[in-house]
Order: structure tokens, then sequence, then C-alpha cells
């Protein structure tokens, strides 16, 4: 069975109370290995697809798929293993009171062997290169460390897909480049929603764009960035 795959097939999505669907038919496939990131304008519809991918929202119709896994109630707790979710706000991640005990959360709620959660930690803790704020309280830190804790939470948990939601936000130039060497070192499936067009440039050969709920664009970043009514959809003229 393979998770390292999202497919979205026709999917819409209606939040409640709202008459026009958030989503109109979105259909992509994010095969294992790429790297792929979803721009468009605020309320777009990039945070709805971003939520649908590991079921903290379910579509209204059409199906979405981790892999050989529809997201449905029953398949959330696999989905939730298989997909790493980082947000925009890292303080919507961090809540246990110091760094090690946050990382190892994920761990310890999949029911892991005490040493195997001992490794996940270690791991997820250098990967993200803040061994060294192991002991310290999460809601300490700046908003560089707090994102690379956040990260490192997910980390731990060894999935297959990370799927992050303007991961460069309110970054430091030093933050933002240490961001984007761990993004570089994860070798499996990511799906990254940003307005960043540098990170965008650099880190992801493909681009998923989504104009009032719909794909109206989807391939190389380059051919993509170039083209003037993707630029104009994107507010970068």
């Amino acid at each position: 069975m393979s998770h390292h795959y999202i497919q979205f097939s026709d999917v819409k999505y209606r939040y409640p109370g709202n008459k026009e669907e958030a989503l109109k038919g979105v259909s992509f496939r994010i095969n294992h290995g790429e790297r792929v990131a979803l721009l468009g304008r605020n309320g777009a519809g990039k945070s709805t697809i971003i939520l649908l991918t590991n079921g903290l929202l379910l579509a209204s119709s059409g199906e979405v798929n981790i892999g050989d896994v529809p997201v449905v109630k029953k398949t959330l707790k696999i989905v939730r293993q298989s997909v790493g979710m980082v947000f925009q706000n890292p303080d919507d991640q961090l809540f246990m009171p110091t760094v090690e005990e946050d990382v190892a959360f994920g761990p310890m709620n999949m029911e892991l062997p005490e040493k195997e959660i001992e490794r996940r930690v270690a791991s997820a803790l250098e990967m993200t290169g803040i061994s060294d704020l192991r002991k310290r309280p999460s809601a300490r830190l700046s908003g560089g460390q707090k994102r690379r804790v956040a990260i490192a939470t997910v980390l731990s948990m060894e999935p297959s897909i990370l799927v992050l939601d303007e991961p460069t936000a309110n970054l430091d130039f030093a933050a933002r480049r240490d961001l984007l060497n761990i993004l570089k070192g994860f070798e499996h499936t990511q799906l990254i929603a940003t307005h960043d067009l540098d990170m965008v440039r650099e880190l992801c050969p493909r681009c998923i764009v989504i104009d009032s709920g719909k794909v109206v664009a989807d391939g190389k970043t380059s051919d993509i960035l170039e083209n003037p009514e993707i630029r104009e959809i994107l507010g970068m003229d």
C-alpha cells in the first residue's frame, strides 16, 4: 500500500452556512517525491485544499486519496500518520511544556515503544537543527525557532507526505534559509501553499494555481510564472 501520493478527483467543498462553494471540482495528482507549490490569492481555496489533505475537512463531493486510502472518517488515523501538516502559525501546534515533549507528542499517540519515541525525537530535532533547544519551553522561543519545532513535531511521526501552509511567513532571512534547507532534506512528497515566489522558484519544479476554487494552471514553475495571464491572476503585475 502506497501513502506517498495525493490525488484530488473532482473535489468540491462548501463551508457550512456559505452559499458559494470554496472548491468547485478540483482535480490533480501529486506523485511520490514531487515538491509542488500551491499558489493563489487569499481566498482562492489554497487553505481548504491543505485542510482536505489530512481530513481536517472532508470533501462535500468528489474524492481525496492519500495513496490507496480515501480520506473519509474511518481512515483518518491512517491518513494523519501519512500526512504531516505544518500550519501557518506554529503556536497552533505547540502546546506542551518543552520542545522535547512537543516533538514526542505525535509518536506517543501512535503508541510506539519508548526507545522508538526517543529515536524519532532525537532524529527530528537533529534534522531541524534544534537539538540544543530540547529542554526549552516552546512558548519562549523566537518565531523562527517555533517554526522549526513545529516541523520537528511533524517529522517525528515520519510522514510520507509533508503539507505546509505559508511556511516562510514572518521569518527573517536566516530563519527562512534554515527552513528551505530543511525542506530540501525531506525526501518524500511535499505540497506547499505559499505566496513566497522566491521560495517557489528555488524549491518547487511544479506549481498548481487556484483561482476562485478552481485549478487554472498546473505545470512547470518557470512556464507558469512567466505566463502573463497567470501573473495577473496571482497579482504579480
